[in-house]
């Protein structure tokens, strides 16, 4: 469908990798740097007691505890991490190298009555009108996460951007118009926002929660005003994509640290993301609440077969700018089963990607031949569940509900169930607010050493950059005229 659509069109490039990466943990996640120390001082304060810590050598304590706390938080956060890293280990990072000790140690900060806490949502954002589709489409496809142009190329991003958004945005009001004229995602979310500021006040703390999109109002600009001005003395930001991905979180973060780095206030404003929390026990069981709720309304329950369908990304992205989002969706599903095994539940269970576009592979399996496969085996009840998605849009209202469904039952299935999204499922919530809770403490300002973005370069010259959008335009238009882009046309794999 629309999200991550057309970055396939020319050469996919590597991902950059910053110096930090991003460990979970249990009870708390931070942020370490690749650099080694072998002396480290902590300060912790608790109660008008403070506590000085030294350690002479970093060394790596394996904490323990169940995954119910476990989130990757990035403490002092910074654009992109080492994406193939893996690490589990309860470690405490500071600006100056990596200190482990057990998370245990660290003491519950006191929020004092001048602390005023922010806590941002992250989204996509959808067209709320059939009017706003076109817009919404430029704005997405003129990401450079989305469309991941070589530098050579990166003049086209905004005229490639303008062609796609005029040729797709037909196709798109179709889809929107059979939903209800758009997208319900801002609705959701402002309600998701309220439901866990509740949650938060439930375990006393006070704290303003602000709605972020990426490509649609609220912008992520328009929410950090509204920080700014509520004079917000600390930030946890909250992606509402359990798992990981270069084109959802990692596009958001970026924006973020580009408007936190060029602001005097913003730039010492303590910091926390958490950067993917599909692994919480929290999330793991609202998720199998739904499925065992919606398993019921099969006459032949333990018959159904448990569809898994994820959002695709290019198998670019996961082998050669190493997105974790593939091994993290897979994680998942496992625990999300196991989750289920506990409860007597063993049904049969597998995990597809939909939502491909392109002429470029995607990763694999993708949903719509799995339909087509399980029916030819002769598979008669499914349950669709719409695993990488937290609240209803596009994709699970239009083409789960009515693209997937329909060629479900035409292959031969014919008892077809779906899980609806989490939306405001109170434990996910309540989730949501624990997950808040635990990066609090590590928070910290924001690292304002990153490079400028080749687009602020291009923005502060006018003149080269209308240069640039008329050569652009141009070879745009040529590119997706030429022979070979009419036949990918033809048979619908570019947009």
């Amino acid at each position: 469908m629309d999200v991550a659509t057309a970055s396939r069109v020319l050469p996919q490039t590597k991902l950059t990798a910053s110096n930090f990466r991003t460990l979970s943990t249990n009870n708390s996640s931070f942020l370490c740097t690749r650099s080694r120390v072998t002396k480290c001082s902590f300060k912790l304060s608790n109660g008008g007691k403070e506590v000085h810590f030294v350690s002479h050598e970093a060394s790596r304590i394996q904490s323990c505890g169940s995954r119910s706390q476990k989130s990757d938080v990035l403490g002092v956060p910074s654009l992109s991490s080492s994406l193939k890293h893996k690490d589990s280990a309860g470690r405490i990072f500071s600006s100056v190298g990596e200190c482990t000790y057990p998370v245990s140690f660290i003491a519950s900060s006191e929020h004092t009555a001048e602390e005023k806490i922010g806590v941002l949502l992250l989204n996509l954002g959808g067209p709320e009108t059939l009017n706003d589709v076109q817009p919404f489409l430029y704005n997405l496809f003129a990401d450079p996460d989305i469309i991941r142009l070589p530098r050579l190329f990166r003049f086209l991003q905004r005229p490639l951007a303008q062609l796609i958004s005029m040729l797709r945005a037909p196709k798109s009001k179709e889809g929107y118009a059979s939903i209800g004229g758009g997208s319900p995602l801002r609705k959701i979310t402002d309600e998701q926002a309220n439901a866990l500021k509740m949650a938060l006040e439930a375990q006393d703390i006070s704290a303003n929660v602000y709605v972020a999109m990426r490509y649609w109002h609220p912008f992520t600009e328009e929410a950090v005003h509204k920080i700014k001005k509520d004079r917000i003395t600390k930030l946890i930001v909250l992606p509402l994509y359990p798992q990981f991905s270069i084109s959802t979180t990692g596009s958001s973060i970026r924006v973020l640290q580009s408007m936190f780095r060029n602001d005097e206030y913003l730039s010492r404003l303590p910091v926390a993301i958490i950067q993917s929390w599909y692994q919480r026990e929290g999330y793991i069981k609202s998720m199998a609440d739904l499925i065992e709720n919606e398993l019921q309304n099969f006459s032949e329950p333990q018959e159904v077969m448990v569809f898994f369908s994820a959002h695709g990304v290019p198998v670019s992205y996961v082998e050669d700018a190493g997105d974790p989002y593939r091994d993290q969706m897979e994680e998942c599903i496992f625990l999300i089963m196991q989750e289920l095994k506990a409860r007597g539940i063993g049904n049969p269970h597998t995990l597809a990607y939909q939502s491909r576009v392109g002429p470029v592979q995607w990763l694999k399996p993708y949903t719509d031949e799995v339909l087509v496969e399980l029916g030819q085996k002769g598979v008669k009840s499914l349950l669709a569940v719409p695993v990488s998605f937290v609240s209803e849009h596009i994709e699970t209202l239009e083409e789960i509900d009515m693209e997937y469904k329909h060629l479900a039952l035409e292959s031969g299935i014919s008892n077809w169930g779906r899980v609806p999204a989490l939306n405001c499922t109170p434990s996910f919530i309540t989730d949501l607010a624990n997950a808040v809770v635990e990066a609090l403490p590590s928070a910290a300002a924001m690292s304002n050493s990153s490079n400028t973005s080749s687009e602020e370069l291009d923005d502060d010259e006018p003149m080269r950059y209308v240069i640039k959008l008329f050569f652009g335009s141009t070879l745009a238009f040529l590119l997706f005229f030429s022979p070979k882009m009419l036949l990918a046309f033809r048979n619908n794999n570019i947009l």
